[in-house]
């Protein structure tokens, strides 16, 4: 009896000593397992850190040029097929390769283009666009890169011959554009604003209106594809075209001023204007 009940304690005993290594070996294995998983955990955190981090870098330096455009304004940006093209598009382009980016542009309404810029929805604006002070109040802008001019475009059998004859016309421009400014000075006239340049010409050609007030190379480019128009010898201005960046992004505006140097020494800023302006 006492060897039986002597093996029963033995097993016991066995038993418990058993299950407390059986727990201390669980317990290690649980801690051991959750250190691995909060060092997987911290691994996992500071990768995705990194990540975020350069993911912010690559966008902070620019990787991809984002250009606000109105392609509606030949030979300075339009349509050609489904591709936007002209002289401001392979400027930007150039600019970009200059500052080792890629580039993208985008199509918006003119008086779009400076709050794209401001929001951040394009790093820069092209569009034919010239520095003024009303301007310079919502952005900083970059060295000129053309000369332009604002010309008069009227009917062949029009009165209008020089530019104070528009003093009391209803005169056409595209809205947002320094034509439209430049006729809301003249006394007594009648501005009637269009979202494109075409609009307003299309008007002029039906007797809507009297003269349009434009830049020039869009000018010749809308006077040779309609009859009847013609082009004042006076031009109502001359101006400098400069590209809109987001005001306080020094930056940006350092490195493509020194692209546009560069290309300008090297005679590919004028290589591109010449491919779309002959001379005559």
């Amino acid at each position: 009896m006492k060897k039986k009940i002597l093996t029963l304690t033995l097993a016991a005993c066995m038993a418990a000593s058993l299950a407390g290594c059986s727990s201390k070996s669980a317990e290690e294995t649980i801690a051991a397992a959750t250190t691995a998983a909060e060092a997987k955990t911290e691994e996992t955190t500071a990768k995705a850190e990194e990540t975020t981090e350069a993911a912010e870098e690559s966008k902070a330096s620019g990787g991809v040029l984002v250009m606000a455009t109105n392609a509606e304004f030949p030979p300075y940006e339009f349509y050609e097929g489904g591709e936007i093209v002209g002289i401001d598009v392979e400027i930007a382009k150039a600019i970009a390769e200059e500052m080792g980016m890629d580039f993208e542009v985008e199509d918006m309404a003119f008086d779009s283009i400076i709050p794209a810029v401001q929001s951040g929805k394009a790093d820069f604006g092209a569009a034919g666009m010239t520095v003024d002070e009303k301007r310079l109040q919502s952005v900083d802008f970059s060295d000129s890169y053309a000369t332009a001019t604002q010309v008069i475009i009227v009917r062949e059998d029009s009165d209008i011959a020089t530019p104070d004859d528009l003093n009391g016309k209803t005169i056409g421009v595209q809205l947002g554009t320094t034509g439209d400014i430049y006729a809301g000075d003249i006394p007594d006239a009648t501005v009637e604003r269009y979202n494109k340049g075409f609009e307003a010409v299309q008007a002029l050609m039906q007797n809507k209106i009297d003269a349009v007030v434009i830049d020039g190379e869009p000018a010749k480019v809308f006077v040779s594809q309609n009859e009847g128009l013609k082009i004042l010898d006076e031009a109502l201005t001359t101006e400098e075209y400069a590209i809109c960046v987001k005001k306080g992004n020094t930056e940006l505006v350092e490195g493509i001023n020194a692209a546009i140097a560069s290309l300008k020494e090297s005679g590919e800023l004028q290589k591109i204007v010449d491919k779309y302006i002959t001379a005559e």
